[in-house]
């Protein structure tokens, strides 16, 4: 089996580059930079073949997808800057990104007959109420631009292709780049105190974890919509930021607060993130390990 996997120099596509090469599956990499710009750490993923191809550019996606052929596609890359997104002089870009890349993947990955994984976000549906938001639900509204563009996505992948997966996911953390764990452990560094909204409910991911999960499923005929977050309950960010520095030893007092308190940000943020991930269990896949074990599998990496 053959697979091609875009966004391999951000924090998802380079574990799940990563997993194909732990489990002997031939992997392809691929993101806009000429060569791989990840974490050079001599992982597998280093050595594994890479091009070259910017998302946008349908022409590109068309020819490097034939000539690459792939049974099947992790199409990981995309548009995550949520206030950024918000900023008119980048809608086009976000939507060129998230929406006219993902289209043009669709398309050339239904022309070589390969099946697609596509990576979305809780985002696309209106973050209200306090019940687990189903896989399967079509309640959409979208509170900002990010989460419009990743729902226009899901419907250029399910309006094109049958072979597809749709596996939304939520409060994502990894190795590569930036995320909440390590913008907390800088800021509980230079501060006594830090505010956190406990007003906003979810479940972090480790992107560890997921890379495992989707390869899981990419070597099946599962296909559908899915919910994948850690085990361990619903959680707020002041209880994840607790935890943290729980973990780290850090003495930072952390002190919770509405999100009205703490300031209103450019994009509008989700207060219910709950994602029902019944269905994973039920198609057979195991669930992802307890999020407090993977922050302690993470700051473990962090210190090495």
């Amino acid at each position: 089996m053959k697979v091609f996997v875009t966004g391999v120099g951000g924090q998802l596509g380079r574990d799940v580059m990563n997993e194909l090469a732990k489990r002997g599956i031939e992997g392809v990499g691929s993101d806009i930079a000429p060569e791989f710009s990840g974490i050079q750490d001599g992982s597998p993923v280093t050595t594994m073949p890479y091009v070259q191809m910017d998302i946008t550019d349908e022409a590109m996606v068309e020819k490097v997808l034939t000539e690459q052929r792939p049974d099947a596609v992790i199409h990981c890359a995309a548009w995550t800057a949520v206030d950024a997104a918000e900023d008119e002089e980048n809608k086009p870009k976000v939507m060129a990104i998230n929406v006219t890349g993902t289209q043009s993947i669709a398309k050339a990955a239904a022309a070589v007959d390969a099946k697609m994984m596509y990576i979305s976000t809780d985002y696309v549906f209106n973050g209200q109420g306090t019940e687990p938001w189903a896989p399967d639900c079509k309640d959409y509204a979208p509170l900002n631009v990010y989460g419009e563009s990743k729902l226009e996505g899901e419907k250029a992948v399910s309006g094109t292709l049958d072979k597809f997966f749709i596996v939304r996911i939520a409060w994502v953390f990894g190795q590569n780049g930036n995320n909440f764990i390590k913008t907390m452990l800088r800021v509980g560094k230079s501060h006594d105190e830090v505010r956190v909204v406990n007003d906003q409910i979810g479940t972090p991911t480790y992107t560890l974890d997921l890379a495992r999960l989707l390869v899981d499923m990419i070597v099946t005929e599962k296909y559908g919509y899915y919910h994948a977050t850690n085990e361990g309950g619903f959680i707020s960010w002041y209880d994840f930021t607790k935890e943290i520095y729980r973990q780290a030893g850090y003495t930072t007092k952390v002190t919770p607060v509405t999100t009205a308190e703490y300031g209103i940000s450019k994009a509008a943020r989700p207060f219910n993130s709950r994602l029902d991930k019944s269905k994973l269990t039920e198609s057979g896949f195991e669930p992802l390990p307890d999020w407090k074990d993977a922050v302690r599998r993470y700051l473990e990496v962090l210190e090495d």
